[in-house]
Protein backbone atom coordinates (compact mmCIF):
# COMPACT_ATOMS: atom_id res chain seq x y z
CA UNK A 1 0.00 0.00 0.00
CA UNK A 2 0.54 3.61 -0.78
CA UNK A 3 0.94 6.13 2.05
CA UNK A 4 -2.17 7.80 3.24
CA UNK A 5 -2.61 11.71 2.43
CA UNK A 6 -2.10 13.48 4.92
CA UNK A 7 -5.05 15.51 6.44
CA UNK A 8 -3.24 18.20 7.93
CA UNK A 9 -2.63 18.70 4.21
CA UNK A 10 -6.48 19.61 3.14
CA UNK A 11 -5.47 22.76 1.34
CA UNK A 12 -3.15 21.27 -1.47
CA UNK A 13 -6.60 19.56 -2.43
CA UNK A 14 -8.23 22.42 -3.18
CA UNK A 15 -6.56 25.14 -4.60
CA UNK A 16 -5.91 27.22 -7.81
CA UNK A 17 -3.54 24.95 -9.50
CA UNK A 18 -5.05 21.80 -8.91
CA UNK A 19 -8.03 23.72 -10.64
CA UNK A 20 -5.77 24.73 -13.52
CA UNK A 21 -4.65 20.90 -14.08
CA UNK A 22 -8.18 18.84 -13.25
CA UNK A 23 -11.00 21.19 -13.89
CA UNK A 24 -13.83 19.84 -11.92
CA UNK A 25 -16.61 20.56 -14.28
CA UNK A 26 -14.87 19.51 -17.48
CA UNK A 27 -13.55 16.34 -15.75
CA UNK A 28 -17.37 15.64 -14.51
CA UNK A 29 -18.68 16.06 -17.46
CA UNK A 30 -16.87 12.83 -18.96
CA UNK A 31 -19.41 10.70 -16.53
CA UNK A 32 -22.73 12.58 -18.30
CA UNK A 33 -24.35 12.79 -14.68
CA UNK A 34 -27.76 13.05 -15.20
CA UNK A 35 -30.48 15.06 -13.23
CA UNK A 36 -31.33 12.47 -11.54
CA UNK A 37 -28.29 10.27 -11.03
CA UNK A 38 -27.12 8.90 -7.77
CA UNK A 39 -23.15 9.17 -7.43
CA UNK A 40 -20.24 7.99 -4.87
CA UNK A 41 -17.36 10.22 -4.61
CA UNK A 42 -14.40 7.52 -3.17
CA UNK A 43 -12.05 9.14 -1.31
CA UNK A 44 -13.71 12.45 -1.76
CA UNK A 45 -11.71 14.04 0.68
CA UNK A 46 -13.27 18.10 1.42
CA UNK A 47 -15.37 17.58 -1.62
CA UNK A 48 -13.25 19.11 -4.72
CA UNK A 49 -15.54 16.81 -7.03
CA UNK A 50 -18.53 15.80 -4.64
CA UNK A 51 -19.74 19.30 -4.41
CA UNK A 52 -19.67 20.11 -7.93
CA UNK A 53 -21.29 16.81 -8.79
CA UNK A 54 -24.10 18.08 -6.07
CA UNK A 55 -25.37 20.59 -8.45
CA UNK A 56 -25.17 17.89 -11.62
CA UNK A 57 -27.82 15.77 -10.20
CA UNK A 58 -30.75 16.16 -7.83
CA UNK A 59 -30.42 12.38 -6.54
CA UNK A 60 -27.76 11.38 -4.00
CA UNK A 61 -24.34 12.32 -3.82
CA UNK A 62 -21.86 10.37 -1.29
CA UNK A 63 -18.61 11.73 0.08
CA UNK A 64 -16.84 8.60 0.62
CA UNK A 65 -13.74 8.72 2.54
CA UNK A 66 -11.79 7.17 5.36
CA UNK A 67 -10.66 9.75 6.91
CA UNK A 68 -13.03 11.78 9.79
CA UNK A 69 -11.60 15.01 9.24
CA UNK A 70 -11.97 15.18 5.47
CA UNK A 71 -15.78 14.30 6.33
CA UNK A 72 -15.84 17.13 8.35
CA UNK A 73 -14.51 19.45 5.84
CA UNK A 74 -17.03 18.28 3.41
CA UNK A 75 -19.86 18.86 5.14
CA UNK A 76 -18.93 22.46 6.42
CA UNK A 77 -18.06 23.03 2.39
CA UNK A 78 -21.51 21.54 1.06
CA UNK A 79 -23.38 23.82 4.28
CA UNK A 80 -21.33 26.82 3.31
CA UNK A 81 -22.67 26.30 -0.59
CA UNK A 82 -25.70 24.99 0.16
CA UNK A 83 -25.95 21.54 -1.22
CA UNK A 84 -28.22 19.06 0.87
CA UNK A 85 -28.04 16.34 -1.36
CA UNK A 86 -24.70 15.37 -0.25
CA UNK A 87 -24.42 12.29 2.61
CA UNK A 88 -20.89 11.81 4.02
CA UNK A 89 -20.19 8.12 4.42
CA UNK A 90 -16.81 6.73 6.56
CA UNK A 91 -15.36 4.10 4.49
CA UNK A 92 -12.62 2.83 2.75
CA UNK A 93 -12.21 1.99 -1.17
CA UNK A 94 -11.67 -1.84 -0.38
CA UNK A 95 -15.43 -1.92 2.23
CA UNK A 96 -17.53 0.43 0.61
CA UNK A 97 -20.23 0.78 2.83
CA UNK A 98 -23.21 1.29 0.15
CA UNK A 99 -25.39 -0.84 -0.74
CA UNK A 100 -24.99 -3.07 -4.26
CA UNK A 101 -26.15 -1.20 -6.79
CA UNK A 102 -26.78 1.76 -5.65
CA UNK A 103 -24.88 4.58 -7.75
CA UNK A 104 -25.68 5.25 -11.26
CA UNK A 105 -22.31 7.09 -11.57
CA UNK A 106 -18.37 7.19 -9.65
CA UNK A 107 -15.26 9.02 -9.05
CA UNK A 108 -12.15 7.93 -7.92
CA UNK A 109 -9.70 10.68 -7.96
CA UNK A 110 -5.67 10.17 -6.91
CA UNK A 111 -6.83 7.19 -4.30
CA UNK A 112 -5.90 3.88 -5.80
CA UNK A 113 -2.25 4.52 -5.07
CA UNK A 114 -2.93 4.26 -1.84
CA UNK A 115 -5.20 1.08 -1.30
CA UNK A 116 -4.23 -2.24 0.32
CA UNK A 117 -5.59 -4.37 -1.61
CA UNK A 118 -6.49 -3.04 -5.39
CA UNK A 119 -8.70 -6.00 -6.77
CA UNK A 120 -10.99 -6.08 -4.24
CA UNK A 121 -11.65 -1.84 -4.33
CA UNK A 122 -12.17 -2.10 -8.15
CA UNK A 123 -14.45 -5.59 -7.44
CA UNK A 124 -16.04 -2.81 -4.41
CA UNK A 125 -16.74 -0.16 -7.07
CA UNK A 126 -18.27 -2.38 -9.66
CA UNK A 127 -20.31 -4.07 -6.51
CA UNK A 128 -22.11 -0.51 -5.77
CA UNK A 129 -22.71 0.49 -10.06
CA UNK A 130 -26.15 -0.32 -11.16
CA UNK A 131 -25.96 -1.52 -14.70
CA UNK A 132 -24.52 0.76 -17.15
CA UNK A 133 -23.17 2.72 -14.34
CA UNK A 134 -19.81 3.96 -15.11
CA UNK A 135 -16.61 5.20 -13.22
CA UNK A 136 -14.20 8.07 -13.69
CA UNK A 137 -10.64 7.23 -12.01
CA UNK A 138 -8.06 9.30 -11.81
CA UNK A 139 -4.31 8.47 -11.05
CA UNK A 140 -0.84 9.79 -11.36
CA UNK A 141 1.28 9.13 -14.55
CA UNK A 142 3.78 6.53 -13.36
CA UNK A 143 6.66 9.48 -14.22
CA UNK A 144 8.45 11.95 -11.69
CA UNK A 145 6.63 15.00 -11.00
CA UNK A 146 6.92 17.98 -8.81
CA UNK A 147 4.13 17.21 -6.52
CA UNK A 148 2.43 13.97 -5.79
CA UNK A 149 2.62 10.17 -4.38
CA UNK A 150 6.62 8.67 -5.14
CA UNK A 151 7.01 7.15 -8.25
CA UNK A 152 7.05 3.46 -6.27
CA UNK A 153 3.73 3.76 -5.01
CA UNK A 154 2.40 4.83 -9.19
CA UNK A 155 0.23 2.32 -10.98
CA UNK A 156 1.39 2.76 -15.06
CA UNK A 157 -1.61 3.99 -16.86
CA UNK A 158 -1.63 0.49 -18.94
CA UNK A 159 -1.57 -1.45 -15.53
CA UNK A 160 -4.49 0.13 -13.97
CA UNK A 161 -6.34 -0.12 -17.28
CA UNK A 162 -5.77 -3.98 -17.17
CA UNK A 163 -7.14 -4.42 -13.63
CA UNK A 164 -10.25 -2.35 -14.41
CA UNK A 165 -10.42 -4.60 -17.77
CA UNK A 166 -9.77 -8.21 -15.97
CA UNK A 167 -13.18 -7.37 -13.39
CA UNK A 168 -15.16 -6.95 -16.58
CA UNK A 169 -15.06 -3.18 -17.46
CA UNK A 170 -14.51 -2.04 -20.78
CA UNK A 171 -12.26 1.22 -20.73
CA UNK A 172 -11.31 4.69 -22.00
CA UNK A 173 -8.31 6.25 -21.65
CA UNK A 174 -7.88 10.31 -21.68
CA UNK A 175 -5.42 12.83 -20.50
CA UNK A 176 -6.25 16.02 -18.88
CA UNK A 177 -2.45 16.93 -18.35
CA UNK A 178 0.87 15.78 -18.44
CA UNK A 179 0.74 14.70 -15.17
CA UNK A 180 -2.88 12.75 -14.54
CA UNK A 181 -4.69 10.21 -17.36
CA UNK A 182 -8.14 9.19 -16.29
CA UNK A 183 -9.92 6.09 -17.18
CA UNK A 184 -13.52 5.80 -17.64
CA UNK A 185 -15.34 2.07 -16.96
CA UNK A 186 -18.12 1.19 -17.84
Amino acid sequence: MGHRFDPSLIAKLDNPERRKFLPPDEILSLLEIKKQDDLADIGCGPGYFTIPAAYLTSGAVYGVDVEPKMLETLKEKAAAAGVKNITPIQSDAENIRLPDGSVDKAICSQVLHEVDDLDKSIHEMKRILRPNGKLLIIEWEKKETESGPPLAERLGTSFLQKKFEQAGFQTQITKPNPNHYIIIAY
